[in-house]
């Protein structure tokens, strides 16, 4: 007979389902219970170093069709907290697969809770924003003390857990460009790679002097995890690297890093954006792509500097999605160009940014 395991909402509310993966602790397991409204691409979902310390519940009813496939993790090993979903595909069919869904969680100790509905769950994350939840064998009621405890649990900042221990390099091209490590996803790197790029991936407590050390010719700040203003340290060197002028492109934590360095201000939204369906719009050319996100912090646009210009905007809510800075070669984006398994709208960031690189090389930087 299969598990009972149950989730429990700092509201108090619960939800009951099946056990699959690893087993939690007796003591259950606590995270922020968040869900992604992407239909496919839960392998990158699962090893995506932007969700540590959380719990993700994902929308798309049917969750592990296509199997485990390795080539396509975006980081080593899962982040996430646990792993909750309306049904998981017992028998998965792939000509790449190598195992199934509940092995690879065991695996990794990863605990899931499958068979609940995930639709409700979704709704009460929706309107009343993202809440923290606590994993448990135990079964309801809940004492006062428990939901309390839960309510005011609060994580240490992600970033130092999931950053590379030392620089590693990948490539053998000849335009040199060094991956300051949050909590990076594979794909950013292969990405660079595919353009001929040589990439140094340096973790996140390089300094700006070392960064410089290695002489690159253009740097891209990561996505990673957690409330961007936790990071001081990293803040005060994006702003170094800001006054050397070199050209730096920055994803996801890494666009709210560059906007905390030059004085912007960031907020957590209610809910966030997670999934592959961000209807994003470019105020430059007038088009809206459709583009992947994974992020509960936004930077605030009335608080950009003078030097910076509101590039993309999310069609949904208005919130800021890339920014332009007219006094550097530099810019970022909230959103995944890099994103797998989709969409790929908005790759050619890539190549702006390369051509960035370039043109500060041969012409060297002025004010646009």
């Amino acid at each position: 007979m299969e598990q009972p395991i149950y989730l429990l909402l700092e509201n108090g509310e619960w939800f009951e389902g099946k056990s699959f993966g690893a087993q939690p602790a007796n003591s259950g397991i606590s995270g922020e219970v968040v869900f992604t409204t992407a239909m496919t691409g839960y392998l990158e979902t699962l090893t995506d170093p932007s969700y540590c310390g959380q719990i993700v519940v994902q929308t798309f009813p049917l969750i592990g069709n296509y199997g485990i496939i390795p080539e396509d993790f975006e980081s080593s090993r899962p982040r996430l907290t646990a792993y909750v979903v309306k049904e998981w595909c017992r028998v998965p069919s792939n000509f790449r697969n190598e195992g199934d869904l509940d092995a690879f969680l065991k695996g990794k100790g990863i605990p899931g809770l499958y068979g609940i509905d995930t639709r409700a769950l979704t709704r009460r994350l929706r309107d009343h924003g993202s809440m923290n939840g606590l994993l448990t064998l135990t079964p309801p009621p809940y004492s006062k003390e428990t939901i309390q405890a839960l309510r005011n649990t609060r994580p240490e900042p992600p970033v130092p857990l999931v950053t590379r221990r030392e620089p590693e390099r990948f490539g053998e091209g000849e335009t040199h460009i060094v991956l300051w490590d949050f909590g990076a996803k594979q794909n950013l790197i292969r990405e660079l790679v595919r353009r001929g790029c040589r990439v140094t991936a340096v973790p996140s407590f390089f300094t700006a002097e070392q960064i410089l050390a290695l002489h690159p010719q253009g740097v891209l700040l990561s996505n990673g995890p957690g409330d961007p203003a936790d990071n001081t340290a990293v803040i005060q060197e994006t702003a170094r690297l800001f006054a050397a002028k070199i050209p730096m492109m920055g994803v996801c934590l890494g666009h709210q890093l560059m906007a905390l360095s030059r004085g912007a201000q960031t907020e957590k939204l209610p809910f966030g954006h997670r999934g592959a369906n961000q209807p994003v719009k470019d105020n430059e050319t007038g088009r809206v792509s459709i583009t992947s996100q994974n992020h509960g912090y936004t930077v605030r646009p009335d608080s950009l500097p003078d030097c910076a210009s509101l590039r993309f905007l999310n069609c949904n809510d208005g919130t800021c999605e890339g920014i332009v800075y007219r006094d550097a070669p530099a810019f970022s984006v909230q959103f995944h160009p890099e994103a797998c398994a989709g969409p790929h709208d908005t790759a050619y960031l890539f190549d702006d940014f390369l051509k960035l690189v370039h043109h500060s090389e041969s012409e060297g930087f002025s004010c646009r």
